[in-house]
């Protein structure tokens, strides 16, 4: 049978990995008998959200036998007064990573070309294969940074779609305002340029990183920046995220393809309601990155080499096979996330979490060293 359900398959589709999304905490009490558990391996905000999704959601019962707004219109409206857009300018998806599905479904044919990073967040490669693309992957420099001349060069090719991280996700590396600006000079017309800036809250607390908004505006290609509330804004259980597109019409043709009611009632309220408490956003971003910094640290003093971060975790060379190292680790009751792509099996990313965590995971990952 499975030979004959194969047989019914879009070519592209058995050779596609499956997303690594990682263990669960449950997973790991059971098969590793711990009770305390270290959640360092998604990237979360472990401070959560604002106590104002509580009280938004507090009569969600008395709701959820209606559909949500299939349009998420009270959302998009509040999002484009933050952002300087038109309602008709944004997009929400459950999660960002849905946008980049639409996107891909609603632009990709096979053999067209998609550009992205070499490591990627996984569905920046995933999503272009799915549909059949070429995704081209460029590599990073040997300090673990972006190689601005390379990605000039390959955005010069024209490639149908451009997958541009930043800060990078698995990395934490940035493009700085001088390489960005590069970036859009080095863009032709016919490439759609694709933002991705999932870890933007942290990465404005980095010196350099660019204003992209007004900069895409003034230059006048096509663009889409991508942000979520999974992150900074505690939301990450209820998946809800967010594009803003150059022009409506962006925005019309994945109207087209997205799911029907793919965001939820808990997730339209609880988004809104975060907008609303930004100072609770902006203390626990601030709390995480001192702590980020002292991390950073603390491994280097274990003799690791560590990428340079603009976002709520670390990636973290071992110098060896990341596997045993990180099995110790779920063995001490601490989620990592070891990376798997080809060329980078010895590179843990480590998320920021609370002190009491980060104190576990650096007592965890020096025994595990020392082994």
């Amino acid at each position: 049978m499975a030979s004959e359900i194969l047989a019914l398959a879009r070519p592209e589709v058995p050779p596609l990995p499956v997303y690594n999304a990682g263990l669960s905490s449950a997973a790991v009490r059971a098969r590793y008998g711990v009770d305390r558990i270290a959640r360092l391996g998604s990237n979360e905000n472990p401070y959560g959200p604002s106590p104002r999704v509580a009280e938004a959601l507090a009569g969600l019962a008395q709701q959820v036998h209606w559909y949500s707004d299939a349009d998420s219109q009270a959302l998009r409206e509040a999002l484009a007064r933050r952002s300087g857009a038109t309602p008709a300018q944004i997009v929400v998806g459950n999660g960002s990573e849905s946008i980049l599905h639409m996107l891909c479904l609603a632009l990709l044919s096979p053999g067209e070309r998609v550009l992205t990073q070499r490591p990627a967040f996984g569905l920046h490669e995933i999503y272009p294969r799915m549909m059949g693309a070429e995704v081209e992957l460029l590599d990073l420099t040997p300090a673990l940074g972006f190689d601005v001349d390379a990605w000039c060069a390959a955005l010069a090719r024209g490639p149908k779609i451009a997958m541009l991280a930043n800060p990078s996700n698995p990395v934490g590396c940035l493009f700085d305002t001088a390489a960005f600006a590069r970036l859009l000079d080095a863009t032709p017309a016919g490439t759609l340029l694709v933002v991705d800036e999932a870890y933007v809250e942290y990465a404005r607390l980095t010196p350099g990183f660019p204003d992209a908004l007004p900069m895409l505006r003034d230059w006048g290609g096509a663009w889409i920046v991508l942000r979520t509330f999974s992150k900074a804004w505690g939301l990450a259980g209820l998946r809800v995220g967010y594009g803003i597109a150059c022009d409506a019409a962006l925005v019309q043709l994945l109207d087209r393809v997205r799911t029907p009611f793919g965001v939820n009632i808990a997730a339209q309220l609880a988004a809104r309601a975060a907008l609303e408490d930004e100072a609770h956003m902006r203390q626990s971003v601030a709390r995480t990155v001192v702590q980020r910094d002292g991390m950073l640290q603390a491994i280097e003093a274990l003799g690791l080499r560590v990428a340079p971060s603009a976002t709520n975790f670390l990636f973290v060379d071992l110098g060896r096979p990341n596997g045993p190292v990180n099995e110790a680790l779920l063995a001490a009751g601490v989620i990592v996330k070891p990376w798997k792509e080809p060329g980078f099996t010895q590179f843990l990313r480590i998320t920021v979490g609370t002190d009491e965590d980060n104190a576990r995971c650096l007592q965890a990952l020096r025994a595990a060293l020392a082994a």
